[in-house]
């Protein structure tokens, strides 16, 4: 029986706002996706992963899980010296997520308990966030465990403040001339140091408050008005949002995009914000006429993700 994939995720909203109990939505995106193989390793690719693996194993030992979610570490070295390897296209330091499938993967396989992410209730949600978030700290120095439980879950997910997660459905809309798509900055973003700077940054107190009384009330605003499908609202709210990160949030934007950032305010024809910690990878864009949009961000590599 081959190995259930992994989807790659997208935070629509709450990027660096969730740390400070913002709201957040997330869902996964499957054009990007990862599963565990087994190989006899002729590759460079598989054999790295696989050395990855090695030392992942190392790091699961000395973890200490709560009862109901622990994993069989002693069969996963077992196939890792079989030549398991996670072959995976989901780019790293590009904000989608690779480090969360691999950790969903991992739980799925080798999770003593099985869980069925149809039937898990709100209390295992928040749960399995926690354990989630304990075994991506490998790969972040610290994780809210997000990543990986959407990955894991495959489904939407509304994060209601830093403890609460529920599921959600994503509105159903007519696929018409607006988008949500992402832009490639071309380059590679780093969380730890994007993380670091936001963290120097809430030292101020003129920062804290304009994150606690701006950013995250458009934020979640941005959340209400699209889960809701009020449109008009939601792009009001969008455009608040986009002008509050291009002032504040000036070192996580990638260069390259500066200007294309300022063009979209100037115009109004499309709106971006960060996809994840920013510093390089994707950036989100936003536009009621992807068409026009598109023109106007000519030689930028862009997928859309979502049409109404």
């Amino acid at each position: 029986m081959a190995n259930p994939l992994f989807y790659a995720k997208i935070l629509l909203f709450g990027e660096y706002g969730i740390i400070e109990d913002s709201q957040g939505l997330t869902l996964p995106y499957s054009f990007y996706k990862g599963t565990l193989k087994f190989s006899d390793l002729d590759s460079e690719f598989e054999k790295e992963s696989n050395s990855n693996l090695q030392k992942y194993a190392e790091y699961l030992t000395g973890l200490v899980l709560p009862n109901n979610f622990e994993l069989n570490i002693a069969q996963f070295k077992k196939d890792i010296s079989k030549g398991l390897f996670f072959d995976s296209n989901i780019p790293q330091g590009y904000g989608v997520g690779s480090s969360g499938a691999l950790v969903a993967a991992i739980f799925e396989k080798y999770s003593l308990k099985k869980y069925s992410p149809e039937t898990i209730s709100k209390l295992e949600l928040k749960e399995l966030k926690k354990v989630f978030g304990q075994l991506e700290s490998y790969f972040h120095g610290k994780s809210s465990g997000i990543d990986p439980l959407i990955c894991y879950m495959n489904l939407p997910i509304l994060i209601e403040n830093k403890e609460s997660v529920d599921k959600v459905s994503i509105p159903k809309m007519e696929a018409g001339k607006g988008a949500i798509f992402l832009i490639d900055s071309g380059m590679v973003g780093e969380t730890g140091p994007m993380v670091q700077i936001f963290f120097e940054k809430m030292k101020t107190e003129g920062f804290r408050k304009t994150l606690k009384e701006e950013f995250i009330r458009y934020n979640n605003a941005c959340i209400d008005t699209f889960l809701k499908k009020e449109m008009n609202p939601f792009f009001r709210n969008l455009k608040k949002l986009s002008v509050w990160a291009y002032d504040h949030f000036k070192p996580m934007i990638p260069e390259s995009l500066y200007n294309a950032w300022k063009k979209g305010l100037d115009t109004n024809a499309y709106y971006l914000k960060l996809c994840g910690s920013g510093g390089g990878g994707y950036i989100l864009g936003f536009t009621k006429d992807y068409e026009k949009a598109a023109g106007m961000l000519e030689g930028f590599n862009k997928e859309v993700i979502y049409r109404f």
